[in-house]
């Protein structure tokens, strides 16, 4: 084992020893040594969970409402709120007069007040109306009660804020969803309506189509009766005259027809005595006609009976045949006089039939030739009557005629009209075709939602953002929070502490050991031992009597040994270049890494100057590492505050060694008196 290995546990004896030499040493040692469990411990625990307490906080809440008539019903929402804020219990509410809120305020028995004034429900009330005005309500504070007291007054004040702005806003969402329902509503009924009526203008437009061919064509067909009743008008003249000329001659026809039926009444007298005469004779002609046709039916008969004679009289057949050859001649001669005989009869009763038929004929005519006269007194008498019809007719006519040129001349004005009434429709037709499309639209961009879907939207639409929070790390409490920073600064206050009763160097070694670096060593680790003590007992505090949780329990530990140790640096190279001056300049240290180590409020809220030094001095580093092993943080950054605070150990080191070294040559045997706070 190396002398400097023997030596530097001598001196660390030597110095505790020194130490407790004395009851009154050990109690000053055993103060020095609680002093960063009391001062890190106690602010821990008072600091623990504070917002888990705001329930104790007195708080008084003045109701000065007067409400307000919202659709027929009397309302308060002050009285709703302060309702609503007594059954959270986030304060220790009061409900009290405005006069004892200023009191208590005043006397300090409540922190903070919140006032709803008079017109509070009215106000709110008008934001439906023509006339919106903002509400107000109003924070009483006083910083003499506490100044966190009042900030704590003003985020509740927020809160109430926030809720009641969340009430209105689903108030008026739910009151604009519900008008959106009744706007739907009445655009589907005007969508149908537009639809119907659209069907209604297309038959329209089909109407006045068929409407305005039908007056074009009417007006057609009027210009041709216009055009047919002037021939009218001009027949009508003409049957006029002529119906005059048909009366003359139906005069005259009628006394010819007269005179006709005298003679047809002779001719019947004569023509009845022809058919008499001619029937007489067909009688005869009958009989003749008769006779031939039996002789000329018996002519066979008789050639056989003169064959069969000639034959019984012995003539030969050719004998007979000859004979009957003269014979057939004369028969064929008697069977064309039977023809003649019989045409000649047939012509006789076709004449007797004629003449009979003229007589009848001169009957009839004799019979019409009388009526005819009875018809043309009568045709004679109407030819009369229709030639003055005839006239009247004519002048009608005319009268028709003008009245047909201006039924024409209005048929194609209604023609002129029925085209633009067409015209007019198929606009209207589309106009009402695009009402319907745009109604149709309007409908389908306004939700068809159910009075369960409108208040959800309403609720939606008045807290529209839900903020999630996702902690990488997670402290837990406000206590846990604060604890690296305290925990430092109780590592830094302890080795602060401990220098006031531990000797920097010891100067009998320096005369005796002539070692700076053993020197050195020793006066370093008999208060960084003490102080690595000392945040044993803090870490068993913290972790185990407050119950913050440690991610990283020995790395925890390690980062506040590695800090009191390095603090335990930089205080001793300070007492070895100043003395007094040098444990005068670590208080001063304290205080700059108090502001600077950004324990409380993030570092970057500092001035430019300190939050320059807080990337420089070792407490900083030593709340980072401890934030990142105690929370679950990122291990190599912990191992960079861990290099870093190394560092500055090392550093310190070196410069407690090369004050050392400059105080070997300096000292002398009247510097080896001990002394308790030398």
């Amino acid at each position: 084992m190396s002398r400097l290995t023997v030596r530097m546990p001598a001196m660390i004896n030597a110095e505790l020893r020194r130490l407790t030499s004395t009851p009154m040493a050990v109690l000053a040692l055993v103060a020095l040594m609680t002093v960063p469990l009391l001062y890190g411990g106690l602010y821990l625990w008072a600091n623990k969970d504070p917002y888990a307490a705001l329930d104790r906080i007195p708080a008084a809440i003045v109701v000065a409402d007067d409400g307000a008539t919202v659709d027929g019903t009397h309302v308060s929402y002050a009285d709703d709120v302060a309702d609503q804020l007594v059954d959270d219990g986030s304060f220790a509410w009061h409900v009290v007069s405005r006069d004892q809120a200023l009191d208590g305020i005043g006397d300090e028995a409540y922190d903070f007040a919140i006032t709803f004034p008079a017109d509070f429900s009215e106000a709110l009330a008008s934001a439906s109306t023509s006339s919106p005005v903002q509400a107000r309500v109003t924070l009483t504070t006083s910083d003499v009660n506490s100044y966190l007291a009042s900030t704590i007054g003003e985020q509740a004040a927020e809160a109430i804020r926030t809720s009641i702005v969340r009430t209105v806003n689903e108030e008026a969402a739910s009151r604009l969803l519900l008008g959106l329902a009744d706007v739907r509503g009445s655009l589907v009924d005007a969508t149908d309506g537009a639809a119907r009526l659209s069907q209604g203008a297309e038959d329209a437009l089909a109407g006045a189509t068929s409407l305005a061919s039908g007056t074009a064509d009417l007006a057609a067909g009027a210009t041709r009766l216009d055009a047919g009743t002037g021939d009218l008008a001009t027949g009508a003249s003409t049957l006029a005259d002529g119906t005059a000329k048909v009366a003359d001659g139906a005069s005259a026809l009628s006394d010819g027809v007269a005179a006709l039926a005298s003679g047809a009444a002779d001719l019947a007298d004569g023509a009845a005595r022809v058919a008499d005469g001619n029937a007489r004779l067909a009688a005869q002609a009958d009989a003749v006609g008769a006779a031939a046709a039996d002789a000329a039916s018996r002519i066979p008969e008789a050639r056989a009976a003169i064959e069969q004679g000639l034959l019984d009289a012995g003539l030969t057949r050719d004998q007979v045949d000859q004979a009957l050859a003269s014979l057939d001649p004369l028969a064929g001669q008697l069977a064309d006089a039977n023809a003649q005989v019989q045409s000649t009869v047939d012509q006789i009763d076709a004449l007797s039939a004629g003449a009979a038929q003229v007589a009848s004929g001169a009957a009839d005519l004799a019979a019409g030739a009388s009526s005819a006269a009875s018809g043309a007194a009568d045709l004679a008498s109407g030819a009369s009557s229709a030639a003055q019809g005839s006239s009247s007719l004519a002048a009608g006519a005319t009268r028709v005629d003008e009245g047909a040129g201006t039924l024409a001349a209005g048929l194609g004005t209604a023609a002129t009209g029925a085209g633009s009434l067409a015209a007019g429709l198929g606009d209207l037709g589309s106009g009402i075709a695009t009402l319907h499309d745009g109604l149709a639209d309007g409908v389908a961009q306004i939700p068809d939602a159910s009075p369960e879907l409108r208040d959800t939207q309403a609720r939606t639409i008045a807290n529209p953002v839900d903020l999630t929070s996702s902690a990488i790390t997670d402290a837990g409490t406000y206590g846990a929070g604060l604890a690296p920073f305290f925990i430092s600064l109780a590592a830094w206050i302890g080795i602060y502490a401990l220098f006031l009763i531990v000797k920097p160097v010891s100067r009998r070694a320096i005369t005796a050991i002539h070692s700076p670096v053993r020197v050195t060593l020793a006066g370093w680790l008999t208060p960084g031992s003490l102080g690595a003590l000392q945040m044993m007992g803090l870490f068993a505090v913290v972790s185990s009597a407050l119950g913050f949780s440690v991610a990283h329990p020995w790395g925890a530990y390690g980062m506040m040994a590695l800090a009191s140790l390095t603090f335990a640096a930089i205080i001793l190279a300070l007492n070895v270049w100043l003395g007094s001056v040098g444990q005068f300049l670590g208080l001063v240290l304290m205080v700059l890494q108090l502001v600077t180590a950004g324990g409380t409020f993030p570092w970057q809220t500092l001035p430019g100057p300190l939050a320059s030094l807080h990337h420089v001095l070792p407490m900083g580093f030593a709340v980072d590492g401890l934030r990142q092993l105690m929370y679950g943080g990122s291990a190599s950054a912990a191992w960079g505050d861990a290099a870093i605070l190394a560092l500055w150990l090392g550093g310190a080191l070196l410069v407690s060694a090369v004050g050392v070294t400059r105080m070997t040559h300096r000292r002398t045997l009247r510097d080896l008196q001990p002394s308790l706070i030398g």
